[in-house]
């Protein structure tokens, strides 16, 4: 077997371990908290009627929850990961070994991948209970969320890897990732029609991969009478697959030389600091 095949393979297999791994985590505790949360969201919007659409706001903002956890998945979870995996050594192990990296690349794609699977169906399983968007959508409409969906995981896990590249620990990570994520997160139409913002606002937010990934979930679960409440009236389909593609190609063109860079830097004198720093804060 091709060596590359088999590291592949093998990093398959330890992401699908490690997902199974995280199921019995405090990290589902978090998930729960946010699906509750979202949930609780939807039951005070269940009422509200975007007349312009045709929809209640709730099933505005149930695909859009879709697409933001999808982009915020993509971004923050490798972040963290792979700056917590230089922590702890797991980055310097893979290293040594083998084509170690392509299986630690694969496991960490895979887990990544799987988690934000998981965290969607969290959301989406309560939140059909008071907003029965797939009915209407029908087998096209799934199909569709899910290349949306893709292609906006696509647009994020790269930028994900290159920030948890060039931080220096776990904490700065976050820093780095989660809280421009959640100003990106309030400008991007998440929880109310984007056109109640300020013209400049919205077109900042239509940079970034979070309105379009939400914009595209829409598209695919709604009625074309939900278009009234986007820009322009009008479901953007070629503008959201040319935003989320130059994410995409930019970042895969980006992050594999960075990648590679900072795992020529790591050594076990680098580890050794970062762990002894990574103690001094839990004192």
């Amino acid at each position: 077997m091709n060596p590359t095949v088999h590291g592949a393979r093998l990093g398959m297999e330890r992401g699908l371990r490690e997902f199974r791994h995280s199921l019995g985590s405090e990290d589902q505790i978090f998930n729960m908290v946010v699906a509750i949360a979202f949930v609780t969201v939807l039951w005070f919007q269940r009422d509200s009627d975007v007349e312009a659409a045709g929809v209640t706001l709730a099933a505005l903002t149930l695909p859009s929850m879709l697409g933001m956890s999808v982009a915020f998945g993509g971004l923050v979870g490798p972040a963290g990961q792979l700056s917590l995996n230089r922590e702890d050594g797991t980055l310097l192990r893979a290293k040594a070994v083998p084509h170690g990296m392509v299986g630690y690349l694969v496991g960490r794609t895979v887990q990544t991948s799987l988690d934000i699977a998981f965290g969607l169906l969290v959301i989406l399983v309560p939140g059909l209970f008071l907003v029965n968007v797939l009915s209407d959508a029908g087998a096209g409409g799934l199909l569709a969320l899910l290349a949306v969906l893709a292609l906006g995981m696509l647009s994020t896990l790269p930028w994900g890897a290159v920030a948890g590249s060039i931080s220096r620990s776990p904490g700065s990570a976050m820093g780095i990732t989660m809280l421009p994520m959640m100003g990106i997160t309030a400008i991007s139409g998440i929880f109310y029609p984007i056109t109640a913002l300020p013209g400049w606002l919205q077109g900042l937010a239509q940079v970034f991969p979070v309105y379009w990934t939400g914009h595209g979930a829409r598209a695919a679960l709604l009625p074309d009478s939900a278009a009234a409440a986007e820009i322009g009236g009008s479901w953007r389909i070629l503008e959201m697959v040319g935003v989320l593609g130059v994410w995409a190609v930019v970042g895969f063109l980006l992050a594999p030389t960075i990648l590679r860079r900072m795992a020529r830097r790591e050594s076990g004198a680098e580890m050794e600091q970062r762990r002894q720093a990574a103690l001094q804060r839990v004192r």
